[in-house]
């Protein structure tokens, strides 16, 4: 993780640039948490943006099966389209605006990857992989899927920005993605040039910029970075027409976590456990997707 910009204002106290980061087939995306010296916002402790992509025909974007414990995957896609599957049986194809929330507990197997109708042909990709660890009374709970359509999440206008509650609760609203602690995850977008005012609910809040550039307390941040709000304080936050970002925050994690791969626990040891497992084929697989998987790291 690169280090932060320190920026001169006492309600945006640090912007993180991220790092890019390859995760094979050519699918790179941008990692904004965890972060330093802040590693995690809220119970969000994985932030991945991938990018606006033009895929060539016949390149596919293909994530074989996968292992996940003690967390929960939110998938948020801004074009193209991608198809899960998972150790349960899901079947879910992935549309901008929907909400894709994979709760991995005890343990899950999952892959994403091109949708039939666009394999052979050009399209483009650009969305977002968050992780939001689990409660520590939750790391071990029964592995689950929820799937939530665009339509689904509440919507409404605030001053010069169209927002969209994704998962958590903000401005008297409430998603009805089932979540396991207090959060918020909001996309925002500029209908005109204009502001909108960050409240102070949640304890823990960052804004990362999509596209456009926006001035946070006065000062400019650029895509691709995530600017960490003070808590306790509204932000002002100015920008012009077409700009896209995404708010995200929570109540702080109850305690340290630890991230080993695609594995998350508050127990070192479990991530020990979750890696045998994962060597010795214990985890379940995938109906109709059971050909490949991703090996365990040798690092």
């Amino acid at each position: 993780m690169s280090s932060p910009k320190p920026v001169s204002s006492p309600k945006v106290p640090y912007v993180y640039a991220g790092h890019e980061k390859e995760l094979g087939g050519g699918f790179i995306v941008r990692r904004l948490l965890p972060g330093h010296p802040q590693r995690y916002v809220g119970p969000f402790v994985f932030f991945d943006h991938f990018g606006p992509t033009d895929i060539d025909a016949g390149q596919n974007i293909d994530v074989r099966p996968h292992p996940h414990i003690g967390l929960a995957t939110v998938t948020y896609l801004f074009e193209g389209e991608m198809m899960h599957r998972d150790s349960l049986g899901s079947v879910q194809r992935i549309r901008p605006g929907d909400i894709n929330w994979m709760t991995a507990g005890r343990g899950i197997v999952h892959s994403e990857r091109t949708t039939d109708e666009n394999r052979g042909k050009a399209w483009r990709s650009h969305g977002l992989q968050l992780w939001v660890a689990l409660p520590r009374e939750a790391e071990e709970c029964p592995p689950a899927f929820h799937h939530h359509a665009a339509d689904s999440l509440p919507c409404w206008q605030e001053d010069a920005v169209r927002l969209r509650l994704m998962a958590g609760s903000s401005c008297g609203r409430q998603s009805p993605v089932e979540v396991s602690s207090p959060m918020i995850y909001m996309d925002l977008r500029w209908e005109q040039d204009g502001h909108w005012t960050v409240p102070e609910e949640h304890a823990e809040r960052a804004l990362y910029v999509i596209a456009g550039q926006v001035n946070v307390d006065g000062k400019p941040v650029t895509p691709r970075h995530l600017a960490l709000l003070a808590p306790g304080e509204e932000v002002r936050v100015e920008a012009s027409l077409g700009t896209r970002a995404v708010l995200v925050g929570g109540a702080p994690l109850d305690g340290p976590r630890y991230i080993w791969w695609n594995f998350v626990s508050s127990s070192k040891e479990r991530l020990e456990q979750a890696k045998a497992d994962w060597a010795e084929e214990r985890f379940g697989s995938i109906p109709d997707d059971d050909k490949e998987r991703i090996p365990l790291p040798q690092r």
